[in-house]
């Protein structure tokens, strides 16, 4: 059997190679991840509702000498828990689901992963009702990130991207309405892809023509697995509207005579930690140096207009999903404080109010649309302070500044998910007290395949990208 340490850092497609060529058995890769994960979850709760160890070496075991079902045949991995695996709890983090019994079926992304082969081996942790960029619950508690154990990895994939950090798991899934693909992604050294709206369809629950704010995604270590399990993930669903076709995984390119842009801190509307804009401006370096030029760019659109239209339409947005819960009075009493703000402020909205939002919104798509005439991507920092300490509920202050909600010091992510936009999280390196950091590399609508051209590129540069947490 292969030695936990040979398999700990090992990618998805080199996993994938090897089983395929019979030099490695699932039940190796399988005892390998159970190992890490009784190592290091204890100290990380990144992995939770974790499936018995000894049905999942006996499913291991059985792919052995199946037949091959797909890329992933035979890799474990853990869904985000705001996604339905069949078999397993969707406790959402909040005590009012969590003691609802296991989902009957898969959800649309997660049946696509388990047909390409994937053993699913349990859930990965996420806040509460999935609301914030901090990954902390009552039902499971917090998840604390790999680099430093004292602090947050971020959220709402927060257990997905500790696990994956960390090596107990190859690649992760996550979803991102407000930065959950990116924040983690940048604070924990990884790769974090927000897809173009409608690449990645969820499960058709509710309404599925208004609300266009969050998508499911991939993580990994590797730009060349992140693309693989998007193409894994994609491809439109009957069932609802506004899906695209599959996304392809694309070969390399050379990146020389591409333009993008740098937005830094908006001209000054976003507050940022010390040494976060520098260390994202340095990193700026290695696109030179790959061939790319970078220029800095005036606030393209009023920062104010921004937050006003995504703040209304994340509240309606939430109302809608959780007003039954806070109809309940008892049920209301469960819901955490921010959830119980979001939702009222969203029941509070008139239809005008909602159409206002959505007009600002299109302004701002058209505006993009012509910078992207010019530039072939955008870049802003994934994040406005470096990760903070788990006992926090969230930063109430950015260098001085008062940060009037519990979600305002992400506002940096709104420019892109507002817009629906793909994002690739690329790693930006480290910080003076070893934190890391990251860029967020924006295109336009459909760019997602020359976003991973500008990580597999950047893979190669970056003297960082292999760095790996203290054990």
């Amino acid at each position: 059997m292969a030695a936990v340490s040979d398999l700990r850092w090992a990618g998805a497609l080199d996993l994938s190679a090897r089983i395929a060529a019979r030099r490695l058995a699932p039940s190796e890769v399988m005892a390998a991840t159970l190992a890490r994960i009784a190592q290091l979850n204890p100290g990380l709760n990144a992995i939770v509702s974790l499936r018995d160890g000894d049905q999942l070496m006996a499913e291991a075991r059985a792919a052995d000498d199946a037949p091959r079902r797909g890329w992933l045949h035979g890799i474990p991995i853990a869904v985000k828990d705001s996604a339905d695996a069949a078999g397993l709890p969707t406790t959402m983090g909040a005590p009012v689901l969590a003691g609802q019994g296991p989902a009957a079926r898969d959800e649309v992304m997660v049946a696509r992963m388990r047909a390409a082969g994937a053993i699913v081996i349990g859930k990965t942790n996420v806040p509460e009702w999935v609301l914030g960029s901090h990954t902390f619950n009552p039902v499971f508690g917090a998840t604390r990130n790999p680099w430093d154990r004292a602090r947050t990895p971020g959220g709402s994939s927060g257990g997905a991207v500790a696990a994956l950090a960390s090596g107990m798991l190859a690649l992760a899934d996550g979803s991102d309405a407000m930065g959950s693909l990116r924040n983690p992604a940048g604070w924990t050294n990884t790769y974090g892809l927000r897809p173009t709206w409608g690449l990645v369809p969820s499960e058709p629950r509710g309404d599925t023509f208004l609300h266009q704010l969050g998508t499911a995604g991939p993580m990994a270590r590797n730009p060349a697995d992140l693309a693989a399990l998007l193409a894994t993930q994609s491809g439109p669903d009957p069932r609802q509207p506004n899906g695209l076709p599959p996304f392809v995984s694309p070969a390399p390119r050379d990146l020389r005579g591409l333009r993008v842009g740098w937005l830094g801190d908006w001209g000054g509307a976003l507050a940022f930690e010390t040494g976060v804009l520098e260390r994202c401006e340095a990193a700026l370096g290695l696109f030179a140096d790959l061939g790319i030029t970078v220029e800095t760019l005036a606030p393209p659109f009023p920062a104010g207009a921004l937050w006003d239209s995504w703040t209304t339409l994340r509240s309606w947005s939430v109302a809608a999903n959780l007003g039954a819960f806070h109809a309940d009075p008892r049920q209301r009493a469960a819901l955490k404080p921010e959830a119980v703000w979001e939702i009222e402020r969203g029941l509070a909205l008139s239809a005008m109010a909602v159409h206002r939002a959505s007009l600002v919104r299109s302004q701002w798509f058209a505006a993009a649309a012509a910078l992207f005439d010019r530039y072939d991507a955008l870049v802003l920092p994934t994040a406005q302070v470096w990760p903070f300490p788990v006992e926090w509920r969230w930063p109430q202050q950015i260098a001085g500044r008062t940060m009037d909600t519990y979600h305002r010091w992400m506002e940096v992510v709104v420019p892109v998910s507002l817009i629906g936009l793909p994002a690739i999280s690329l790693p930006a390196g480290f910080g003076a007290a070893g934190l890391p950091m990251g860029l967020q590399v924006f295109g336009r609508r459909g760019a997602d395949a020359a976003l991973i051209q500008i990580a597999l590129g950047w893979h190669q540069a970056a003297p960082w990208a292999d760095w790996r947490p203290p054990e």
